[in-house]
């Protein structure tokens, strides 16, 4: 085992595992420990990730079940709609899966979200496991339980809450992933960091020329890091009616240009513009310094994570703000950052505080 399995749980709600590996030749023990063999297993991939690492998988349950189905869906953030489940649900129903059955996501986080509520609808909900094999999946999304898709233009606005009964990271796939994709999965670890731990934030940014080298032991280092701390958060506020929001610090105005861009930049890379824009509310609040601000500014250039976006009008940005899903009762749940490594909710920032974050990621 490349590193000790990490338990998410929550007692009387759920329990499982995260198993971090050095490839996939453990999933087999894993799905026994966790009493899931012998179930109709269908994997669900798209068509980027399906021809990696699809077969390699399905060798693999097949130590464990003879029952083993396959849909593989077009890659990218535009598939990620009602649309693909409707077509997921055909082949559940055609491959006879039944509620014993098992959703295998095998991915990025579109494939892990989607799946995820595939199984949550299916028959009322059934049994699925995350297979994350970006570095955005790994740290973010694969673990929590949200799951979720598009509706037009709007992000993640349909979706349910549904854990995962495990995780299972294979660190070999990050060897394929291009550098574009692995810098997106940075802009989530340098957020986590930001959150609730300057050490750590620190630690990212003043290791980068190791860590992009792709250093396995440095990778897994992070990754556990970053799982332990939104494990925590998930134990104590699965459903985020309180802390689990923090998690959301530069999603708002970062989803706000996600949208607005058609998703041409990639979340990680949005995430990053939102965490300039939170950072400037910071500093004109007197939270953040301005030897802060720019560590943060710094921490995002070494990992080419764009500090701007071009083409847009601070307005337009605004108006889509105010379409997060995350709104309550008209008011926003903004995340600030109170220094390095300590975040919080702020309902009171005003559109005047936003438009001033807004212009400083705008060109």
């Amino acid at each position: 085992m490349a590193e000790e399995k990490l338990l998410v749980k929550r007692d009387g709600d759920f329990c499982y595992p995260i198993y971090f590996e050095n490839d996939f030749s453990f999933l087999p023990q894993a799905l026994s420990d966790e009493g899931l063999a012998g179930k109709n297993m269908c994997i669900v991939s798209d068509s980027t990730v399906a021809p990696l690492y699809a077969d390699q998988v399905k060798t693999e349950l097949l130590k464990v079940t003879d029952q083993v189905c396959q849909f593989t869906f077009p890659a990218g953030e535009a598939h990620k709609n009602l649309d693909t489940i409707q077509d997921l649900f055909q082949c559940l129903i055609e491959n006879g899966l039944d509620r014993k059955s098992l959703v295998v996501a095998l991915g990025g986080g579109v494939t892990g979200d989607l799946s995820g509520f595939g199984a949550a609808a299916y028959l009322r909900g059934i049994d699925f496991i995350q297979i994350p094999t970006t570095l955005l999946a790994q740290v973010d999304s694969s673990v929590g339980g949200k799951t979720g898709v598009d509706f037009r233009q709007f992000k993640n606005m349909v979706g349910a809450f549904h854990q995962p009964r495990l995780v299972y990271m294979s660190m070999a796939t990050l060897q394929t992933l291009p550098e574009r994709e692995f810098c997106c999965g940075m802009g989530e670890i340098l957020k986590t960091g930001l959150i609730c731990d300057k050490a750590f934030f620190d630690f990212v940014c003043s290791n980068y020329e190791v860590i992009r080298t792709m250093d396995p032991k440095m990778l897994a280092i992070m990754i556990r890091r970053c799982c332990a701390i939104k494990a925590g958060v998930v134990e104590r506020d699965p459903k985020e009616q309180g802390e689990r929001a923090l998690l959301n610090l530069g999603h708002t105005v970062g989803h706000a240009v996600e949208k607005l861009m058609d998703f041409h930049l990639l979340h990680g890379q949005c995430v990053g513009i939102g965490l300039v824009a939170a950072a400037a509310i910071s500093r004109e609040r007197g939270l953040l310094t301005d030897a802060e601000y720019e560590q943060i500014c710094h921490g995002l250039e070494v990992y080419h994570l764009p500090l701007y976006v071009e083409g847009l009008s601070p307005e337009d940005i605004l108006a889509a703000t105010k379409k997060d899903k995350k709104m309550e009762q008209g008011q926003i749940k903004f995340i600030l950052m109170d220094g390095l490594g300590k975040s919080f909710i702020d309902k009171t920032v005003t559109d005047q505080e936003l438009l001033v974050g807004i212009r400083a990621i705008c060109r």
